[in-house]
């Protein structure tokens, strides 16, 4: 019969043990069966009457411990950045509750004041008992929050939201302004929601007056929740990297200091991430082949696994570029600094080698740890300059290193031509500010062939970095994660075949959509007027490219596996990869760290965190520059601009200016005196009594009505319209339209296969 355990030894098992402490599992535990059982049964209680330990329901705990699972309300991130987690059962009177870490892949979407259900780890340090949360889901959110102008009035104010998706107003009853003066930018906690009238509010944090320089962009990262100040604890590790310079760091680098590794970036780039070089290869057998070499600053050597970088960096998941600032990944220590590849300074790097062969395709490639020094940092502009035989004084150098580039490209540039990616190259706007913050100009990014070259070499590294994973077994679901870009959805493409057939072309049905299909469709238009309708209607017809730990290949570059490697600086995900081939190929330390048996799962946690980190930057971005764009605008109400017609809803018309870029919204009860019709698939609105049409890449002559730096937001008035493209068939094919229809019965089966096969491919 087994000794029956002391009061004291029963509680260290319960303190050791927080999250097994039933009865059971104690008796267990100190092999006690039969009638022992009831002394165990006695002691427990006696226990529990001494207040030693406490019963949440079948389960024993000492006081100021939590159970396994438990409810918890979100607070306010602290110093670090932490969103703490307090127990809503937990009592005043009871000691403090241990300090809980939620991980950062788990919490993007969580914000002060909600409810969630976690799941408790306990984990032992020398300090005492510590508690990991594991997010099980989010139960309520806290209260809803609004970013906005205050406008004072007679009785409280009213705050008028920034997000032009928004016009609901909150009302600030007199005493909850917190001292907000008329005008200024204010965010509001909503406190109660009225049954008639506007939903009551008070201010909680004010941020001065909005049309102020650099205001802008602060308003996206609040709107957005992008982080825009570093924690303390992440200034300190970075302040604290040592550079690695000279020959006593190289240790088992390999020595690339003598390689002409030069940076080609735009003018006003913040960083430098990448260094390329090339030169004829030597090899006879490879006759007119090239060796092109990448070189990407060694992030991970400074920013390791579990580091306060670490997990700010992930939190972040990317940076975000705004016209007049950076809200940076990293801190500027390693970002513009130890990290950046700036001529002239030794720099640690992740390098890669690749042979191509005389018509462009790549026959062997390798991955090392190096040391470089790049001799120069150029602009795409100079690097063309000297292509084109017109070297500045700052090229001129380096003019062989630049020719040897270009002629590698070249050859890549033909290997790309056969691959067929899609040739959707749409206009950027750039917008471009003086000194004070005042809009300058709005110009559009001429593209170069050097700007091709930066992106092809980028393109094959990210290829070399997935096919070396594979072909090492590095764990997919646990190692690294790929860059994801899935065929578009049958409906989708349903749709842009109506779109083409309503204007006289023809997307290939029958056969497995490939991107030479959709190029030869650009292709057909691009000299036509309907070339701007065919762009649109393609770029529509795309899905979200995302991070995944499963290989769904990718659809965009036409390549079977893609891996982002390039732009450790500004993405967790190449670290991620960076981390993965220096663990796989026993390049040092920084490498991964086996995750364990849920790696798995965590990777897949991360890889969707960071997929919603990036599409939050892009809508910051896009925002961002709209609200630039609408500051340039103001004050020019009642001038006409040309333009196109780049959305439509039941609402109106989103028109795209033609001198700045700046889509203004065109009212549907601007276009006439009748009602319209929306038809969604075939992008229109049309008029029931005249049939009168409007649709994508119609061009039109505007007038602004308004235009509202603070949102972004341009209202337009219609002065003429040309005929929309085939605006007969359009008509046509609305009245024909009908759910029995063959066609529409043929479409709807196939998008319900492709649905259920995507579903499938998915688990």
């Amino acid at each position: 019969m087994a000794r029956l355990p002391s009061k004291d030894e029963i509680l260290e098992w319960i303190r050791e043990n927080p999250t097994h402490g039933a009865k059971r599992e104690i008796a267990k535990a100190f092999g006690i069966k039969g009638a022992a059982r009831v002394e165990l049964k006695r002691l427990l209680a006696e226990l529990e009457e001494e207040g030693l330990i406490e019963r949440t329901g079948r389960r024993m705990r000492p006081p100021g411990h939590l159970p396994p699972v438990t409810l918890f309300t979100v607070g306010q991130p602290d110093a670090d950045g932490e969103l703490p987690l307090t127990a809503k059962d937990w009592q005043d009177e009871a000691p403090h509750p241990p300090v809980l870490y939620l991980p950062r892949r788990a919490d993007p979407a969580l914000a002060p004041g909600d409810t969630v259900l976690a799941k408790l780890h306990p984990v032992h340090e020398e300090s005492g008992l510590r508690y990991e949360a594991r997010l099980i889901r989010r139960l309520a959110a806290g209260a809803p929050r609004l970013l906005g102008i205050y406008r004072k009035g007679p009785d409280g104010g009213r705050v008028v939201p920034v997000d032009k998706k928004s016009d609901r107003e909150w009302e600030i009853p007199r005493g909850a302004e917190d001292g907000a003066a008329d005008g200024e930018l204010v965010e509001a906690e909503r406190v109660s929601r009225e049954r008639f009238g506007l939903p009551r509010a008070r201010v909680i944090a004010r941020y001065g007056d909005p049309g102020a320089p650099r205001m802008l962009s602060l308003i996206a990262m609040k709107q957005f929740g992008i982080p825009y100040e570093f924690p303390e604890a992440v200034l300190a590790e970075a302040e604290a990297a040592a550079p690695l310079v000279g020959d006593g760091a190289l240790g088992d680098r390999e020595d690339l200091r003598a390689l002409p590794l030069v940076t080609i970036d735009p003018e006003d780039a913040r960083d430098h991430d990448d260094a390329v070089a090339a030169e004829p290869d030597p090899d006879p057998a490879n006759a007119g082949g090239h060796i092109v070499w990448v070189a990407i600053a060694d992030v991970a050597w400074y920013v390791r696994p579990g580091s306060a970088l670490d997990r700010e960096a992930l939190k972040r998941g990317n940076s975000t570029y705004f016209p007049d600032r950076v809200a940076p990944m990293l801190p500027e220590r390693l970002s513009a600094d130890l990290c950046s590849l700036m001529p002239g300074v030794d720099r640690p790097c992740l390098a890669l080698r690749m042979v191509l062969d005389a018509s462009g395709a790549k026959i062997a490639h390798r991955f090392t740890r190096g040391l470089m020094r790049s001799p120069a940092a150029l602009t795409y502009e100079q690097a063309q300059d000297a292509a084109d035989g017109a070297p500045d004084a700052e090229a001129a150098p380096h003019a062989t290193a630049i020719d040897r580039l270009f002629a590698a490209y070249r050859a890549a540039a033909a290997a790309r031509e056969r691959r067929q990616p899609l040739d959707l190259d749409m206009p950027e706007r750039r917008v471009e500010l003086g000194e004070e913050g005042q809009v300058l100009r709005i110009a559009t990014r001429t593209r170069l062939e050097a700007h091709r070259l930066i992106e092809e070499f980028m393109v094959l590294a990210n290829v070399c970095a997935a096919e070396t994973l594979e072909a090492r077994k590095a764990r997919p679901g646990a190692g690294f994660v790929y860059r994801t870009h899935e065929e578009p959805a049958e409906e989708k493409i349903e749709a842009l075949r109506e779109t083409v057939d309503s204007i006289g072309l023809t997307l290939a049905k029958g056969q497995v959509l490939q991107t030479r299909h959709l190029n030869e469709l650009l292709r057909a238009s691009r000299e036509s007027v309907h070339a701007d309708v065919v762009a649109m209607s393609v770029l529509r017809a795309q899905t979200q490219a995302y991070y995944a730990p499963e290989n769904f290949a990718h659809f965009g570059l036409n390549l079977a596996r893609y891996a982002h490697f390039t732009s450790p600086i500004r993405r967790y995900a190449d670290l991620i990869v960076h981390r993965a081939l220096i663990a796989t190929l026993g390049l040092g330390e920084g490498g991964a760290v086996d995750p364990g048996p849920d790696g798995g799962q965590a990777m897949r946690e991360m890889a969707e965190h960071i997929s919603r980190t990036e599409r939050r930057s892009m809508e910051a971005e896009r925002d961002t520059t709209d609200r630039y764009l609408a500051l340039y605008m103001a004050g020019r109400e009642g001038a006409e601009f040309a333009g196109r017609v780049t959305g439509v809803q039941r609402f109106g018309l989103f028109v795209a200016l033609d001198e700045s870029g700046a889509d203004g919204l065109l009212p549907v009860r601007s276009l006439g005196e009748e009602f319209f019709r929306h038809d969604p698939d075939l992008h229109a609105l049309i008029g029931e009594r005249t049939g009168q049409v409007f649709t994508i890449g119609q061009r039109l002559t505007v007038r602004l009505v308004e235009a509202v730096p603070v949102t972004g937001g341009l209202l337009l008035d219609l002065v003429s319209a040309e005929a929309a493209p085939a605006a007969r068939v359009i008509r046509g094919a609305a009245r024909g339209r009908g759910a029995a229809s063959p066609r529409r019965k043929l479409a709807k089966g196939r998008i319900a296969k492709a649905k259920a096969a995507r579903k499938a491919r998915r688990r």
